[in-house]
Formats: structure tokens, C-alpha cells, sequence
């Protein structure tokens, strides 16, 4: 009732004492007003609008990728007023709020000074501790040993998997597609006096007649030609496939290299994959199918993924290391091998969302790479694609594949790196 008499007294009102009436307080806090929100017009472009930013071209700058000490914690606040609450304490128990909490607070930074005090002290008695070990544990030239190991095998036979798991560190895109591995890569495991190289190959297969295929890729033929100059050739299987689905080619390899014994090499015989063996018995069964080979010293049943029987594997290649100088620095990852996994990443992730025969198609480029002075990574690639459709497919609806494959590679780089990593896919058209 009092709303519909105040409406009747504003329609009596006449309009030249409206304003007057709007003044009066009893009446002004029953009247709104609400304005639309406008849009700004002097916004400044952005990289985001389609003139600035193409969408075959990734920044990670542009995303929103956590940090790598993203810790933080919001400290909570007082909701009263400090004076206020002095006053109050004052008028109520006599005593004098400000001060204590200042006393309080001066032995609270007494405390935190003693302790950083003595977790310096502890620490620097640490860091001298810690280098008359890296004085002991240096290894002389002469007592250096080496060893160049090479992996060969069937396509996703698990050859990437594993030198990743014994070099402790992803060195080798990883895929359950065939022909993941496309050049040479190498990984290094360094342990005590015995430093490892294993070299990680392309996919290798043989005809029904028991002669290799004549790919005219030239890393391929590569493969073959580089399988007589290591110390230790390890021959890799899926045994898994082999009991479900064998393969007579892959059968046709095993017993191509285990012919007859190297008189400068040894090779041994690795079942992988052998976690996805429900019967462990038909292990035994494969194992007594390759026993009379002669040119195999050893056979392993390993998982290069778990790393089930790894550690035999890597006990019985440090014994067969040789007494040489090491190649690589066991203590830092040099430019050219950081280069190296940074494209192994970012096709790991290309392999991951692009399908059929499109990855295997595209020229993958490292165009940029520079350390900025803040100690982070600017890495450009670019990848360039045969076909307009293919770019199309690449760069996905408003390039949300390629920013999808430059996020997960990005974290992935920082992971591994212990860095900041800032890398710039680019897809072009040959």
C-alpha cells in the first residue's frame, strides 16, 4: 500500500517539480537508475586479433602456462582498524595492545635471525663438504671407461623408451606410432668411473627373403651402415606382439644378427615389452625359441617403459665397458643435445595429436635458439607441410592443435631443462 501511494503522489506531481521532488530524502532512496555498461573503443590491438596473429603461429608468451615456482601464498589481512582495537584493549584490560605486539614481534624476528644464522652456517659447511666430494669423486683420464652401445630393432619395438629409461632423461620421442625415431639420437648415462652412449635408431625391418628394405631415406640406410661400429649392438623385440601377432620379418632380423658371433662386436637379445605378458610362461617359450642362436651373448626380458630388468641390462653393460676417455661431460647437457630434444619433444607431441600420414610428411626446422640474460630459453621451430590442407589440418580451428601441441611441448622443455622456456611454433607451406 505504501508503494502504490507513493506512485500515485509521483504521477500527480507535475514535471517542472520533479527535480525538487527527486531532492526530498524521503523519497530519493526509493528511486534507481542503472546505466549499460559501455565497451572502451581505444582498446590497443592486441596479438590476438587476426591481423596481429596469425593462427599457424604459436607464442607460448601469449598463454597462460603456470611458472615453475608458483608458490605463492596470499598472506591474510586484519579486518579491523589498529587504532580502534589499541583503544578497545586499553579501555578493557588496562594494557597496552601496540606494545606487546611490537615485543612480540621483535622476538619473533630474533628468533627467525638465529635460525637463518645457523641454516647458512649449515649450509656452507654443506657446500665445502660437498666439494671435497666432487674432488674425490672426479675421475681421472686414465681411469675413464667407455662405451658406445647401439639399438636396433623392428619399428615401436620400444627402442626410445628404453634409452630414455637408462639415461634418465626423455632424449628420444616416444610414440605408439611406428617410425617415431626418424635420425640417430643419442643418450648418455654416466656412472661412476663408466660413462655409456646409447644411440637410439630408426625403425629397421627385413623383406620375406631375408634381405633388408631398400628405403631411399638416407637415415635409414644410415641405420644399416652405422650397426658395425659400436661396442654392444642390442637387438629389441615387443614380445608381446610376437606371442599375439608374430611377424615374420621381425623373426627374420633376430635371426639375420644373431647368425654367427662378432669377432669385434657383442649382441645381445632383449625381449621388451614384457609387463603386457599376462602368462609370464610364454616368456620361457619365446626364449627357448632364440637360444640356438650364436651370435647373441645375453638375453634380456626387460620393460624399457617400468623398467622391469633394466638393472641387469645396465650391470651387464657396465662390465663390458672398455678402458678410454669419455666423450661427453657427465656433469653438464651441451647445446647440441638440448637442441636435439627439443625437437624430439615437440614431434613426440606432433605424433600425439596429428594422425594418419601427415606427421611423417612435414619438415620439422629449428630456426631460433637463444639464451636470454635472465637464463631462459627462446626456441623457434618451424614446421612446414606439403599441402595447403595439411597446414590447414596442422594448425586445427583458430589454431587450437598447434597451440594445444606448443603448450604441452613447452612444459615439458621446462621440465626437463629446469628452466623457462619460451618457444614459437610456426606453420608454413613449403
Amino acid at each position: 500500500m505504501k508503494a502504490l501511494r507513493a506512485l500515485r503522489i509521483v504521477t500527480t506531481i507535475p514535471p517542472r517539480s520533479h527535480q525538487t521532488f527527486l531532492l526530498n530524502p524521503i523519497f530519493s532512496p526509493r528511486c534507481y537508475s542503472a546505466q549499460p555498461e559501455q565497451d572502451d573503443s581505444n582498446d590497443n590491438p592486441t596479438l590476438s586479433d587476426p591481423e596481429n596473429a596469425p593462427d599457424s603461429v604459436f607464442d607460448s608468451s601469449q598463454f597462460a602456462i603456470p611458472n615453475m615456482d608458483s608458490s605463492t601464498k596470499t598472506e591474510a589481512h586484519s579486518g579491523w582498524d589498529k587504532k580502534y582495537r589499541a583503544k578497545a584493549d586499553q579501555l578493557i584490560s588496562g594494557t597496552d595492545s601496540e606494545g606487546i605486539k611490537y615485543k612480540i614481534m621483535e622476538e619473533e624476528d630474533e628468533r627467525r635471525r638465529r635460525v637463518l644464522a645457523k641454516a647458512l652456517l649449515e649450509a656452507a659447511l654443506e657446500i665445502a663438504d660437498d666439494d671435497e666430494e666432487d674432488d674425490e669423486r672426479t675421475v681421472k683420464e686414465e681411469d675413464q671407461k667407455s662405451l658406445a652401445v647401439g639399438i636396433i630393432g623392428a619399428p615401436n619395438a620400444g627402442k626410445s623408451a628404453l634409452t630414455n629409461y637408462m639415461v634418465g632423461t626423455k632424449v628420444a620421442a616416444v610414440s605408439r606410432k611406428t617410425n617415431t625415431t626418424t635420425d640417430e639420437v643419442l643418450g648418455i648415462m654416466t656412472k661412476g668411473d663408466t660413462q655409456i652412449c646409447f644411440f637410439d635408431t630408426p625403425g629397421l625391418m627385413l623383406k620375406s627373403k631375408g634381405l633388408p628394405y631398400k628405403d631411399m631415406k638416407a637415415r635409414v640406410q644410415s641405420a644399416w651402415s652405422s650397426v658395425e661400429l659400436y661396442d654392444v649392438l642390442i637387438v629389441i623385440f615387443d614380445v608381446h606382439r610376437h606371442l599375439t601377432r608374430p611377424d615374420s620379418r621381425v623373426v627374420g632380423l633376430i635371426k639375420r644378427m644373431g647368425a654367427s658371433p662378432h669377432p669385434k662386436q657383442k649382441r645381445v637379445l632383449c625381449m621388451n615389452k614384457v609387463d603386457l605378458v599376462e602368462n609370464k610362461k610364454d616368456l620361457l617359450t619365446v626364449a627357448e625359441q632364440f637360444k640356438d642362436l650364436p651370435g647373441y651373448e645375453r638375453y634380456f626380458m626387460i620393460s624399457g617403459l617400468k623398467g622391469a630388468g633394466v638393472k641387469d641390462l645396465s650391470k651387464y653393460l657396465t662390465e663390458q665397458a672398455v678402458k678410454r676417455p669419455w666423450d661427453e661431460d657427465p656433469c653438464t647437457m651441451n647445446e647440441e643435445m638440448m637442441k636435439n630434444i627439443s625437437l624430439e619433444v615437440v614431434r613426440e607431441r606432433l605424433l600425439d595429436h596429428v594422425h594418419q600420414e601427415i606427421p611423417y610428411g612435414i619438415e620439422h626446422r629449428l630456426v631460433g635458439w637463444k639464451e636470454l640474460r635472465d637464463g631462459s630459453l627462446r626456441i623457434e621451430q618451424h614446421l612446414i607441410t606439403n599441402k595447403p590442407s595439411q597446414r590447414k589440418i596442422l594448425v586445427g580451428k583458430n589454431g587450437s592443435k598447434i597451440g594445444r601441441i606448443g603448450i604441452e611441448a613447452n612444459e615439458e622443455l621446462r621440465s626437463i631443462f629446469k628452466k623457462q622456456v619460451h618457444l614459437i611454433l610456426q606453420v608454413r607451406l613449403k
